[in-house]
C-alpha cells in the first residue's frame, strides 16, 4: 500500500528518489522519508505528513550520495509521525517494508532480551534488528538476509541498505509488490512500475519468496530456497510515464471526466464493432456450474451489478463476497466454479489471498485487473483487462465503470456461450454497450446540476442512498464515495430494505439520494420515495427526464440520460460519483488523498 524505491545509481539521488515518490503519493501515506549512502555512512531524512515536508527537512539539511532509498507509510503500527517514519534504522541496516509483520511481538520480545533497543512503535524495525543481529554474527549481507526472512511471518516488501556496502541494496517480497527496474550503470527496486518509470521501461517482478541484490552491474535473483532463479524482464508501456491533471483541480475530477474514454478502451477488448459480437478473453462459461467474485470495497460492488448480468442473462449462479472474510469461513466451493477476482491495482492483498486460496482447490480462476502486469494478472489462469489508464485518485472512479463495463460485455458473452441468447439479440445487446461512452458523457453534461445539489448535501451529517436492482450496488458505491473523500457518514440500501429498519433515521436533515432510472422498478422506487417524504425527508432524486415528472414536491432532481437498463449502471455511476467529489470539495476534503485511506491495500 506504500510507495517504495530504490536506487543504485551515478548521479545525486536524492531529488531522484523524491521525484519517484511523488509518482506514488496516490497509493495513500501519512509520513515519508529517504536515506542514503553519504561517505561511506548511511544518513536518512524523515517528516510526518506530505512528502512537501520531507522536501522542507532536505532543503534545511541535504543529502549527498548516489545510493539510496524512499518511502511513503501508511500507518499500520504506530501513530503516524517523524519517528515512527520509514527508513528504519538498526546498527548496520536502514531499510523501508510495506505490508504486516505478524510475530513482531514475539520477535520483538527475543531481541529486547538479547539488549536490542527499540527506538519505534512499528513491526518494521524488528526486521532491521533481526537483520543487524544475523550480520553482527557474521553472515554475509545475503546470507543474513535468508536467514531473516527466514524468521518472519506475514506480508512484506522490503528494500534496504547495508553499511559497509556502499553500492548494494538489498530488497525481498513476499505479498505485496516489489519490481526490479533495469538501467544504464544503474538499478532499481520499486513498489510498481510507475516508481521506477522515470529512470526506466525494463522490470523484473519478483515473485513470493524472492530475494534480490542489486549494485551497479546488474541483479542477482533468489527464490525461497536460496537458488538464484531466472525471472523475466519485460518493457512497460507508456501508461507508466508521469501522469498530470492537466486543467482539473484535482486527478478524481479529471478522472471522472475520463471515463467515457476509459470505457471505451475497455470495450473494445471485449466488443467486436463490427460483427457486434462478445468476447470472453479465453473462458467459455458454459464449462462452468457457478462463478464466485471476490473483491474488495468498489470493486466488490462492480461485482454485485455483475451479479445480477450474470444471472440475468446468462443463468449463471453468481455469489459475490468480500474478499477479506471469503477464505475464513471455509467457502463450499466444486471444481465447476469459475472464481473471478476483481482488482484496480491486482495486488490487493485480501482479493490476491482468496485467488490463491481457490486455485490451491483446484477452481479455475480469472482476474479482472487494470493492471496488465500486476500479481493477480499473471497469477490467475486468464486475466480479464480493463483499459482505465492509470487511476491516482485514491476513491475508484474509471476503475470502476471499466469493470463494470468489462463485466456487460462478458455476460453477454456468456449468454451467447450458455445457449441463452441467439446472434441476433447478442448483437442487439452489444450494441447498447457500444452506445455507453457517449451516454457517459452525456450524464457528465449534468455537473453545473450536481454542483448546486451538493452545496445542500455537503451541510448534511447523515446521508442515505437507496436503489433497487442493479442500482442498489451503485447506492452503495455512492455511500461509500461521499464518506470516502467527504467524511460524511453515509450508507447505502436496496429500496425495499427501507421500511425495515433504515426509515428510523429519516427526518428533515438527513437527505436520501433515490437512484431511479425508470426501469422496471422505477414505480417500486417511487414508493420508496413517498415513505420518505411523508415522514419530511430530503430527497435527491437521480434519474432520466420520464422519471423527473415523477419527483416528488420539493424533491432536488438530477437528470442522466434516459438508457436502457442493461447499461444504466454505467451511465448513472457519473453523477454519483460528481455529487460525491463537488460535496468534497464544498468541505474544503483533500479529494484525491483522503485520510486514513490506501489506493492499493496490500495488508489484510
Amino acid at each position: 500500500m506504500c510507495g517504495i524505491i530504490g536506487i543504485v545509481g551515478t548521479k545525486p539521488v536524492a531529488p531522484r528518489l523524491i521525484e519517484s515518490l511523488r509518482r506514488l503519493e496516490y497509493r495513500g501515506y501519512d509520513s515519508a522519508g529517504v536515506a542514503t549512502v553519504v561517505d561511506g555512512r548511511i544518513e536518512r531524512r524523515r517528516a510526518e505528513g506530505k512528502l512537501a515536508n520531507l522536501e522542507g527537512a532536505l532543503a534545511e539539511h541535504p543529502l549527498a550520495g548516489s545510493v539510496g532509498i524512499g518511502h511513503t507509510r501508511w500507518a499500520t503500527h504506530g501513530k503516524p509521525s517523524e519517528r515512527n517514519a520509514h527508513p528504519h534504522q538498526a546498527g548496520r541496516v536502514t531499510l523501508v517494508h510495506n505490508g504486516i509483520i505478524e510475530n513482531f511481538a514475539e520477535l520483538k520480545a527475543e531481541l529486547t532480551a538479547k539488549g536490542r533497543r527499540f527506538e519505534t512503535e512499528t513491526d518494521t524495525e524488528v526486521v532491521a534488528h533481526l537483520m543487524d543481529e544475523q550480520l553482527a554474527a557474521g553472515l554475509s549481507p545475503l546470507h543474513a538476509l535468508k536467514a531473516t526472512l527466514e524468521r518472519l511471518r506475514g506480508a512484506y516488501a522490503l528494500v534496504m541498505l547495508i553499511e559497509g556496502e556502499p553500492a548494494l541494496i538489498l530488497g525481498a517480497r513476499n505479498g505485496p509488490a516489489l519490481v526490479v527496474g533495469h538501467g544504464d550503470g544503474e538499478m532499481y527496486l520499486g513498489s510498481d512500475a510507475l516508481a521506477v518509470g522515470p529512470f526506466t521501461n525494463r522490470i523484473t517482478h519478483l515473485e513470493d519468496g524472492d530475494f534480490v541484490a542489486i549494485d551497479h552491474a546488474g541483479a542477482k535473483i533468489f527464490d525461497a530456497s536460496g537458488a538464484q532463479a531466472q525471472r523475466p524482464t519485460r518493457r512497460i508501456p507508456a501508461a507508466a510515464a508521469l501522469v498530470e491533471k492537466g486543467n482539473y483541480r484535482h486527478f478524481m475530477e479529471k478522472e471522472i471526466h475520463d471515463q467515457p474514454d476509459a470505457c471505451q478502451h475497455t470495450l473494445s477488448a471485449y466488443l467486436d464493432p463490427v460483427t457486434r459480437s462478445a468476447a470472453s478473453r479465453g473462458l467459455d462459461f458454459s464449462d462452468f456450474e457457478r462463478l464466485q467474485v471476490v473483491a474488495c470495497g468498489t470493486a466488490s460492488y462492480a461485482g454485485m451489478i455483475g451479479r445480477y448480468l450474470f444471472e440475468r442473462l446468462a443463468g449463471l449462479p453468481t455469489e459475490v463476497e468480500i474478499a477479506s472474510e471469503f477464505r475464513y469461513r471455509e467457502p463450499a466451493l466444486a471444481p465447476g466454479a469459475l472464481a473471478l477476482a476483481i482488482s484496480q491495482s491486482g495486488e490487493t492483498a485480501d482479493t490476491l489471498a482468496a485467488l490463491r486460496w481457490c486455485k490451491g482447490r483446484g477452481i479455475a480462476t480469472a482476474a479482472l485487473v487494470n493492471a496488465h502486469e500486476s500479481t493477480m494478472a499473471r497469477e490467475a489462469d486468464v486475466m480479464l483487462p480493463t483499459h482505465a489508464g492509470p487511476e491516482i485518485g485514491v476513491a475508484s472512479t474509471k476503475a470502476f465503470t471499466s469493470q463494470v463495463a468489462a463485466l456487460t460485455a462478458m455476460a453477454i458473452a456468456a449468454a451467447r456461450q450458455r445457449g441463452r441468447i441467439d446472434a441476433a439479440e447478442e448483437a442487439r445487446l452489444a450494441a447498447l454497450l457500444l452506445e455507453t461512452p457517449r451516454l457517459i458523457a452525456e450524464s457528465i453534461s449534468a455537473e453545473d446540476r450536481v454542483h448546486t445539489v451538493a452545496l445542500e448535501i455537503a451541510k448534511a451529517r447523515d446521508v442515505l442512498y437507496l436503489g433497487r436492482g442493479p442500482m442498489f450496488p451503485l447506492a452503495l458505491e455512492g455511500a461509500l464515495k461521499l464518506k470516502e473523500i467527504s467524511y460524511i457518514h453515509a450508507e447505502g440500501y436496496a429500496g425495499g430494505e427501507l421500511k425495515h429498519g433504515p426509515i428510523a433515521l429519516v427526518d428533515e436533515a438527513t437527505p436520501v439520494i433515490v437512484i431511479a432510472p425508470t426501469d422496471a422498478l422505477f414505480e417500486k422506487t417511487l414508493s420508496n420515495m413517498s415513505e420518505v417524504a411523508a415522514r419530511g425527508g430530503r430527497i435527491v432524486l437521480i434519474t432520466d427526464l420520464a422519471g423527473a415528472v415523477h419527483a416528488p414536491p420539493g424533491a432536488q432532481v438530477i437528470v442522466a440520460p434516459a438508457c436502457d437498463p442493461l447499461i444504466a449502471p454505467l451511465v448513472f455511476a457519473a453523477p454519483i460519483q460528481l455529487l460525491a467529489y463537488h460535496v468534497a470539495v464544498q468541505k474544503g476534503a483533500d479529494v484525491d488523498q483522503p485520510r486514513n485511506l490506501a489506493k492499493s491495500v496490500t495488508v489484510e
